[in-house]
């Protein structure tokens, strides 16, 4: 099963690039996992909130492949323990999913559109985090939840 992550924005901080290129690294022993960048909307100042959404929810269909799980990472989406989310990554890799499409929206969110493609949402906090902290924290989720299947010692029980 293929991961992609697919975000819009780039991540400017150096140090932030540089955590989340680590845990890219260390995925790749478990799983083909891609980080894809949507470039930021040109001109955004120029749009409403909902004309910026759906001109993101457009690029980010131009990503999405027949047969993807899409996956909204969203403040109002379900909740997950690290050990919950792992057996939640093992139940998509049993179902034959081929791809796990999650998704990290800009700054105002989702366009109706892409809530309507999504087959679920899952949230990492209630707290608000800058999306390119969400990039590094999902990043570091999805390496703690294939550790734990492989019964390694990186998550502590």
């Amino acid at each position: 099963m293929e991961c992609v992550l697919l975000c819009v924005g780039k991540t400017d901080q150096a140090e932030l690039k540089q955590l989340i290129e680590l845990y890219q690294n260390r995925l790749k022993h478990y799983t083909k996992f891609s980080l894809v960048v949507i470039d930021d909307i040109k001109n955004s100042k120029n749009l409403s909130e909902k004309q910026q959404k759906e001109a993101e929810g457009r690029a980010l269909e131009k990503q999405f492949k027949a047969g993807d799980r899409i996956i909204l990472l969203d403040e109002n989406g379900k909740s997950f323990s690290s050990v919950a989310f792992s057996d939640w990554i093992n139940k998509q890799q049993i179902s034959g999913v081929k791809r796990l499409v999650f998704i990290i929206g800009g700054p105002y969110g989702f366009s109706a559109d892409i809530y309507a493609r999504a087959q679920q949402k899952i949230s990492l906090s209630s707290m608000t985090f800058s999306h390119q902290m969400v990039r590094l924290f999902f990043v570091e989720q999805l390496y703690r939840a294939h550790s734990i299947l492989k019964n390694e010692p990186y998550h502590h029980r």
